[in-house]
């Protein structure tokens, strides 16, 4: 058994979320209209993003990168 509690992930406000994506609030509105933005849920009144999957969700963007083009000679 272990000796450290399981750990819940942190749970970001829509705010919290565009903060840490550098993104305006009203981006992540869209985004989540379209279903194309990080995964979030309500909770009440409330858009919440687990901090776990906003990242997961960043990572999988950095993989989807078009490459840039080779312009070494």
């Amino acid at each position: 058994m272990s000796d450290h509690p399981a750990r819940e992930p942190k749970l970001l406000t829509i705010t919290e979320a565009a903060e840490l994506l550098r993104a305006p609030v009203a981006t992540l509105r869209y985004w989540r209209h379209l279903g194309i933005g990080p995964r979030s849920f309500r909770l009440g009144r409330r858009v919440l993003y687990r901090s776990d999957e906003l990242r997961n969700w960043v990572d999988a963007q950095h993989g989807q990168a078009a490459p840039a083009s080779d312009t070494r000679r």
